[in-house]
């Protein structure tokens, strides 16, 4: 338990702003040379999951840094979907834009006039008044503002030292809050920084404006090249577990105004951002289908799934929306591979003759959850020349809608006319999958009459 003040705040020591003159790039850590090594030292703490949780989205801004720019109608389009899939508690809380081009402020400007609770529309600026100004200019209530922690960034990108990366930082927070626009500062590289020289010095700062304005002061986590682990016993600043502790209870962040964000360099976009949840932080970051530069953010959907196995339910979201998002998606030209979770052409397909025969009996076996009821995809057979008949039954009974008692068997003369044509394609040299239309046309030649007006499914 801590200590107490007469005032019941908990006591934490101040910590102050370590000076270097040179920049500590933590060479021990990330040698540059090599792959960055995982330090441990056994130090651990402990579960500290919030009582509520939600999730953030960045698709209209570090999304959109990769991809050529959506179109106004396209923004409006996905914002809409984000809208329902986010449902009336607000799962997906808020959405960030670029406010730097015409066509940016034309969509905000659009998405605010749906009137929508969530996701809440916010904005992101760099650390200057001028940026500040456009925020203003659009009455939005809150902006992220770009806060580099590392000295990677403040020495090497800005070419300041902690002190001025410090004072340039604070003035700017400042104006934002005489203006009655909530701060949301990202502290950009946080897992290459120096946590107790830089980062609690400036959260505790941070805290210490809030408390003389009373308006809440956010802080992002941004795991900008993805070094963050999840791992027990790992050192600051890769360890995520220690990272929200030491903001939560040595800098004194609120977990509900704590987020992660995440990228995907090593692997580890979804479960540093779990992780961040189970540890202290209410706000989990992410993009549609996780784009964004290089390997991408922290994917929505695959929140959305983990946030329903932590709290026990959807709260509200709509995860069916998830699909038709992946769809709309497509259609902009964003490339989906295939076996992506939940959202891939073959996320829940199974393709090997002993799999399919499993399904045949009992689709639970080799699917991950009622994919058709909670994602609008039913499982799915990829016929090859591994399908064997128990596939070619599976699609066969798909195709038909046949169920229960009225399901052909694998050993239907049908099934096994079907089989031997597969095999007859492979034999002669076919090597990728047999689309659904192939196969129906087939079957429509073999039994007209069991398949008139059956369309590919």
């Amino acid at each position: 338990m801590a200590k107490k003040t007469q005032l019941g705040q908990p006591t934490r020591p101040v910590r102050k702003l370590v000076h270097v003159d040179e920049p500590n790039l933590l060479r021990e850590q990330f040698p540059y040379t090599e792959p960055p090594r995982i330090l441990f030292d056994g130090v651990q703490v402990p579960y500290d999951l919030p009582e509520e949780i939600f999730i953030t989205d960045t698709t209209f801004r570090d999304g959109q840094q990769a991809r050529p720019p959506f179109s106004r109608q396209q923004i409006v389009d996905l914002f809409d979907m984000m809208h329902r899939l986010s449902g009336p508690n607000g799962v997906i809380r808020q959405t960030e834009f670029f406010l730097y081009t015409k066509r940016d402020r034309e969509a905000v400007e659009a998405c605010l006039e749906r009137g929508y609770r969530y996701p809440e529309i916010t904005a992101w600026i760099r650390a200057n008044r001028k940026d500040l100004e456009l925020v203003k200019s659009m009455g939005l209530r809150e902006t992220g503002i770009l806060t580099s922690c590392s000295d990677y960034h403040i020495f090497l990108k800005l070419g300041w030292n902690r002190e001025e990366a410090l004072r340039n930082y604070l003035d700017v927070v400042t104006a934002a809050l005489e203006a009655g626009i909530r701060p949301r500062c990202h502290f950009e590289d946080v897992t290459r920084a120096d946590i107790e020289g830089f980062v609690i010095p400036f959260a505790q700062e941070l805290m210490r404006l809030q408390e003389m304005s009373g308006i809440p002061i956010k802080v992002r986590l941004c795991d900008t090249m993805g070094y963050g682990v999840p791992y027990p016993g790992a050192v600051l600043p890769r360890s995520v577990p220690r990272l929200v502790h030491a903001l939560v209870h040595e800098a004194g962040v609120p977990k509900a105004q704590l987020e992660w964000h995440g990228h995907n360099d090593f692997y580890k976009g979804l479960i540093n951002a779990s992780t961040a949840w189970l540890y202290g932080v209410a706000g989990a970051n992410g993009t549609l289908l996780g784009i964004g530069e290089r390997t991408g953010n922290t994917p929505v959907e695959g929140l959305l799934i983990e946030y329903a196995g932590l709290m026990g339910g959807f709260n509200g979201a709509d995860p069916t929306v998830i699909t038709e998002i992946a769809e709309y998606m497509t259609k902009t030209g964003t490339e989906i591979p295939p076996n992506q979770p939940f959202v891939g052409k073959h996320f829940n397909t199974t393709s090997a003759g002993i799999h399919a025969d499993g399904v045949l009996k009992n689709e639970e076996i080799y699917n991950i959850f009622d994919t058709r009821r909670l994602l609008g995809r039913p499982i799915g057979v990829a016929v090859t020349d591994k399908s064997g008949l128990a596939g070619i039954a599976w699609w066969v009974n798909r195709q038909l809608g046949l169920t229960g008692d009225k399901r052909l068997p694998k050993d239907h003369p049908l099934v096994r006319q079907l089989h031997e044509w597969v095999q007859q394609q492979y034999a002669a040299g076919r090597t990728t999958a047999i689309e659904d239309e192939e196969l129906l046309a087939v079957a429509q030649q073999i039994a007209p009459q069991l398949f008139a007006g059956v369309a590919a499914s």
